[in-house]
């Protein structure tokens, strides 16, 4: 310390500097600097972490950017005379904070060093030591400078030097503090930011978590509304039905002890009124909302399909439940056979009465609709003339509102039938099926009370005996039965034939409704008998289709077919065949005498028709067995209701399969028909086609095709009568073949239609109507035949093969006409040919044509060809004129051979003749080839080369 200091440095050490400048100005010095330091705000030093230590310059003192401040000399000695003892007071004042000094800076260097290893470990126990240099006075917790003993304690000072120090010391030991703790907070602060960062993230994790949590317990929320909820309903659902299945059973138990009671005090007469109440009662309040629910649309077509009357099992347990005591009490009094007796007699009646005043409620309503509908010239007036009878009325109804009639009286007997088949159900169920139930036990008690009763009112029948008073005559019953307990088979035998009885007048009275049913609807179709077959198709299958339909379901309920009601359709079909068949027969007779055989256009409803017999097969086939589902079902087997959607079908007018197929197919042709269209706005054509091929038609061709639609039409509506529509087919067809004969080929036509004579046109044009209907005689055949029964098919089969080849033969009579009237017209012309010949010897004149006989000849050839041509098929011209050719041939060369010929002018007129006729001949179309090379080769071509050498022909 006593050398100079060092100049290449530019500072002092200690002890040049505290000989420099007095111990008072380097404290304050110091002061200073701490003081500036602790100025600094500790957030602004710390809100950069990530600064590094060796910029703070409190950190190191080696490294510190802050030069020591230069301290001024001490003393104004030369450096010469200075000594160490000068500083001895100096060193003495200042030691201890020199070396406190010393220490810190120390402390600072080594924690600088082990910072980045153990700044966790170690930093708060260099923070406690640096806190070890202040007195422990400052940091207790009552630490009040205000009391006197601390104040004392912390400054005890007497003179202001004294004041002085400890300021110094107090601040010092300010610095102290304020440095360690910077430190170590910045030892901390990647930790505190770290710590920061995680609770933000946790923050993040956190509110995800809630959100995640508010979505589950939604999510469980839906689970158990839409899950839980009704698995838990559906279980509590279960456990009240089965308690109040329970709680039912109890109170049947219930109802079933009230009402035997009830049974027992009521004497036989009682029980026989509560069971005709029971049982017929509610039937009869249904007809009033029938009627109603009719009247009221009865201004509009029916539309849809009615309420169905059939009980549901809640209502049929209830009626069940209902009848059960009553029927226990008759079958233990033993009356239950006779009151099922008085039932069927009061059911019958019952029956009858509820139709009769469903016809006298509805009759005025339709009445006034179908007056509504005519004009007062259309009105049909019955035969008696009064109009106010009961009969009048109905015949006076349209057939429209006849089966609106009849549709409501189908649905009153079917509610009356329905009740009384539910009451038959009912009495079944309880003689036969009551294993199990509660009243099981009663019930077979009963029957064999009652069988016992019933056997001993016999025997005391045949006895003879009088009439008991009914509390001795149980008691007689009883002991009867239990007298004969010792046979182990009576007793069983006659509980079995008591029950048979019950059972046979429980279904008498079923069938014994229907039956009335049944004769009421037949009397109101007599009625209308004579008006019936003058119907249109569809009219009259709408009466036919409900008639079937109701014979259908009484059948099914009651039973047993209904022969008498069958008969009458069955009559009333027939008649409508019989009367359409026969206005046909007179309106084809009365067409064919008016024709005159001219040719018409087909119009294209027609060639619709045409094309519905080609194609209608599958369809027809469909439709057919619909059709016979409903008028062909056999005895018992199931059928389901329509409930008046048929009858709207029909009344609406629904078109049979074959009209329906012809209308689609007369659709399809207006599209091809637009150039064909005539001042009358129907498409027509001139040919009818069939299978590719024209047919040239007359008027009443035509007519017969649309008859011949509407026999199909019949057979497949009323296929029960297929075989009768054969007949009648078969009829008409053999009456329009023989009548056409009659009238062409036997030229009735000429005194019928005053045609002034049959000509080849008109030949021709019958012979395509002929053909068109032998061609056609096939698929009609097929058609009518998809209904007809096995067992009559062969003996039709004939019949109707027989009068196509009626036809058949008919057309090649017309064929062979033609050509008879081409051969009496060339024999006439040969009559004339001498005649002729006697002018070829004279000179020859200027004019070098054919003779008269050979132009005339010819000239009718080629007039036939054009009028057969252009009608006839080509096959049938050309069979026609081969035979035309051979008479040509024969004839004229036989003619020619006869000639004699002396002159060369006769010679030339023969030849020119000859050539002339063999040329007409070589131009007609002939199927007949003799000569490959030449056409039509023959006779004359023969005579020709006789005569006149080969060159020449």
């Amino acid at each position: 310390m006593e050398s100079q200091p060092s100049r290449q440095s530019g500072r002092y050490t200690f002890e040049e500097a505290i000989s420099r400048e007095s111990p008072t100005a380097l404290i304050k010095s110091n002061s200073d600097a701490a003081a500036a330091a602790s100025s600094q705000s500790l957030s602004s030093i710390l809100n950069n972490p990530h600064v590094a230590k060796s910029d703070w310059w409190w950190y190191s003192s080696s490294s510190s950017s802050l030069a020591p401040p230069e301290f001024a000399p001490l003393i104004s000695k030369a450096s010469s005379e200075l000594t160490r003892s000068d500083f001895s007071t100096y060193f003495s004042s200042i030691s201890d904070s020199y070396h406190r000094f010393e220490d810190i800076r120390n402390h600072s260097t080594k924690d600088l060093e082990s910072s980045a290893s153990d700044s966790q470990g170690h930093g708060g126990e260099a923070l406690v030591a640096c806190l070890r240099e202040v007195p422990a006075l400052y940091f207790k917790e009552d630490f009040a400078l205000e009391d006197g003993a601390t104040f004392r304690a912390a400054c005890p000072f007497s003179t202001a030097a004294e004041n002085l120090v400890l300021q110094e010391k107090l601040t010092q030991y300010l610095d102290v503090v304020e440095l360690h703790l910077v430190k170590e907070i910045s030892l901390r602060s990647n930790s505190f930011f770290e710590a920061q960062r995680q609770l933000q993230d946790l923050n993040v994790e956190i509110v995800g978590g809630c959100s995640r949590i508010r979505e589950l317990k939604e999510t469980i929320r839906l689970l158990d509304v839409d899950l839980v909820d009704s698995a838990r309903q559906v279980q509590h659902l279960n456990a009240t039905r089965t308690n109040l299945l329970a709680l039912h059973h109890k109170f049947n138990l219930i109802l079933y002890v009230k009402q035997s009671l009830s049974a027992l005090k009521l004497d036989g007469d009682e029980l026989t009124a509560e069971f005709m109440r029971a049982a017929i009662q509610d039937a009869g309040n249904s007809d009033v909302v029938i009627l109603s629910q009719v009247k009221a649309r009865a201004s509009i077509p029916t539309n849809g399909k009615d309420d169905d009357v059939n009980l549901d099992e809640e209502e049929t347990t209830n009626f069940r439940d209902c009848l059960l005591p009553i029927i226990i009490g008759l079958l233990r009094t033993a009356q239950l056979p006779s009151v099922l007796r008085i039932y069927r007699d009061t059911l019958t009646a019952d029956m009858k009465n509820a139709i009769k005043n469903a016809v006298a409620e509805l009759l005025p309503v339709l009445l006034a609709r179908s007056e509504s509908e005519f004009s007062p010239g259309e009105r049909t007036v019955d035969a008696d003339g009064g109009g106010a009878s009961l009969a009048s009325k109905l015949r006076s109804l349209s057939s429209e509102s006849f089966v609106q009639l009849l549709s409501a009286i189908f649905k009153i007997v079917r509610a009356h039938v329905v009740r009384a088949a539910e009451v038959k159900k009912a009495i079944e169920w309880i003689m036969k099926n009551l294993d199990g139930h509660y009243a099981a036990e009663s019930v077979a008690t009963a029957i064999a009370l009652g069988a016992a009763a019933a056997e001993t009112s016999e025997y005391h029948d045949d006895q003879g005996g009088s009439l008991l008073p009914f509390s001795s005559q149980r008691a007689a019953r009883v002991s009867s039965f239990q007298g004969k307990a010792n046979d182990a088979t009576s007793p069983s035998n006659m509980s079995i034939n008591f029950s048979t009885d019950v059972l046979r007048e429980n279904t008498e009275a079923v069938v014994a409704a229907c039956d009335a049913a049944h004769g009421r609807w037949a009397k109101l179709l007599g009625v209308r008998a004579l008006l019936h077959p003058r119907l249109r198709l569809q009219e009259f299958l709408c009466i036919y289709n409900i008639t079937q339909e109701f014979i259908t379901a009484t059948e099914k309920i009651g039973g047993r077919r209904g022969f008498s009601i069958r008969g009458t359709l069955n009559s009333q079909a027939k008649a409508f065949l019989d009367f359409q068949h026969d206005s046909r027969m007179a309106k084809i007779r009365a067409v064919l005498d008016q024709e005159t055989w001219v040719e018409v256009d087909v119009p294209d409803e027609f060639q619709a028709i045409v094309i519905s017999l080609c194609s209608s097969e599958a369809l027809i086939s469909e439709n057919l067995d619909h059709v016979q589902n409903n008028v062909e079902t056999n005895h018992g087997e199931v059928i389901a209701f329509n409930d008046g959607s048929l009858v709207e079908d029909t009344a609406r007018g629904k078109p049979t399969p074959l009209a329906e197929a012809a209308d689609k197919n007369k659709a399809s042709l207006a599209h091809s028909n637009d150039s064909k269209m005539k001042e009358h706005g129907k498409f027509t054509s001139q040919t009818l086609s069939y299978k590719g091929v024209g047919y040239h038609m007359v008027n009443c061709g035509l007519i017969l095709l649309k008859m011949l639609s509407e026999y199909i039409d019949m057979g497949n509506s009323l296929p029960l009568r297929s075989s009768e529509v054969v007949h009648r087919v078969v009829e008409i067809l053999k009456f329009f073949n023989t009548r056409t004969c009659q009238l062409v080929l036997g030229a009735g036509a000429m005194q019928v239609s005053g045609l002034k004579s049959i000509t080849s046109k008109h030949l021709a044009l019958a012979s395509q109507v002929i053909s068109f209907i032998y061609a056609i005689i096939p698929d009609i055949r097929r058609i009518l035949f998809l209904k007809v029964p096995e067992t009559q098919k062969e003996l039709l089969l004939s019949e109707i093969d027989r009068v196509a080849q009626d036809f058949k033969v008919h057309r090649d009579e017309i064929h062979t006409k033609l050509v008879q009237i081409m051969r009496e017209r060339l024999l006439v012309h040969v009559r004339g040919l001498p005649q002729i010949v006697e002018g070829w010897s004279r000179p020859e004149d200027a004019d070098a044509q054919p003779s008269q006989f050979a132009r005339s000849l010819t000239k009718e050839i080629g007039f036939l060809q054009r009028v057969l041509s252009r009608i006839l098929h080509d096959v049938d011209v050309q069979e026609i004129f081969r035979q035309v050719v051979i008479i040509v041939h024969s004839q004229v060369s036989e003619a020619f051979s006869r000639l004699e010929i002396s002159t060369p002018q006769a010679k030339d007129r023969l030849h020119r003749d000859v050539k002339h006729i063999l040329g007409c001949i070589r131009s007609l179309p002939s199927d007949d080839l003799s000569r490959s090379s030449t056409p039509n080769w023959g006779q004359l071509d023969e005579f020709l080369e006789q005569r006149f050498g080969t060159k020449a022909g």
